[in-house]
């Protein structure tokens, strides 16, 4: 098959990137610089915010898998807005230009409580992208995973970050809410194959799925472990919610702060699955990698 990846120079995307070209399939990833290398497809450059940009790299392909994203864990450089923006309009356009150009499959990574009413702004614009795909003609499979860890990833390195927001310099870890956020992490390398299971073959088409991993973590839980690998001695205190919020608000209106109000809103709820759909894809969540065992620490 010949497959396009959108965001397919980034985390995820260069992983299924590698499994896709590795199952025999004509792999394209399309960046928004075309500058990168991706091991087993030919990079193009296109902004899925701008229709013109992509219209002729997806015209032809047989599948489109969408992985652009911003991360929820950040205000975005140019405010909230931006989510409407890459995420709605963006799955917009890659869809019309899907439809247009004759594709048959469509993939969406979307995110655990996407819903056009909920309470951020990345919540309710991948919501929104979902109904965008669902609306279409399109052969579509829609993903809400719960956050994906591994090497190039995000998820590990944040929990570092925000100390250094709350407490720079010092052994205290003053954790919101204590840390009670609990969430649902993922492998790349078991998460990667259940994208391409969908994009090369016919029994998910039409079908949302929850994914998580094999294990709940708090959010507690997940800076442990990662100062534990590091051999780092730490001590996390609980920071009220309420705190939190009121500190948040206000450093989020400091130009290059890299969180705010949203990001709070996001800390309030868990991040897990109702019902882990892994087993569709002929998967045990006993035998999913831990966050632990990523980690060394297990």
């Amino acid at each position: 098959m010949k497959v396009l990846v959108a965001g397919g120079t980034g985390f995820i995307g260069s992983h299924l990137c590698r499994a896709l070209a590795e199952g025999g399939h004509d792999v394209t990833a399309l960046s928004r610089s075309g500058g990168d290398t991706v091991e087993g497809a030919e990079v193009v450059g296109g902004d899925v915010r701008h229709y013109d940009s992509i219209a002729e790299e997806v015209a032809g392909q047989d599948a489109v898998v969408n992985l652009v994203a911003l991360s929820p864990l950040f205000e975005p450089k140019g405010g909230n807005v931006m989510h409407d923006r890459v995420h709605r309009v963006g799955t917009a356009n890659l869809v019309q230009a899907a439809e247009a150009g004759g594709v048959d499959r469509f993939v969406q990574l979307s995110a655990l409580g996407a819903d056009p009413d909920g309470d951020t702004a990345y919540i309710r614009a991948k919501g929104e992208a979902e109904e965008v795909v669902r609306e279409s003609d399109l052969d579509w499979t829609i993903f809400r995973p719960s956050v994906v860890f591994g090497e190039g990833g995000e998820f590990v390195p944040f929990t570092k970050r925000l100390k250094g927001m709350f407490a720079p310099g010092l052994p205290l870890y003053p954790l919101p809410g204590g840390g009670k956020t609990r969430f649902q992490p993922i492998h790349v390398g078991d998460f990667v194959p259940m994208l391409v299971a969908a994009v090369a073959g016919d029994d998910h088409v039409g079908e949302t799925y929850e994914i998580g991993g094999p294990e709940t973590l708090t959010l507690r839980q997940v800076t442990d472990l990662v100062y534990e690998a590091e051999g780092a001695d730490v001590r996390i205190v609980p920071l009220p919610m309420p705190l939190a919020k009121v500190g948040l608000s206000v450093l989020g209106a400091v130009p290059g702060f890299p969180m705010g109000a949203d990001q709070y809103r996001s800390l309030k709820f868990d991040n897990t699955t109702d019902d882990n759909d892994v087993d569709a894809f002929g998967v045990d969540p006993g035998e999913l990698t831990t966050l632990a065992a990523y980690l060394g620490v297990e």
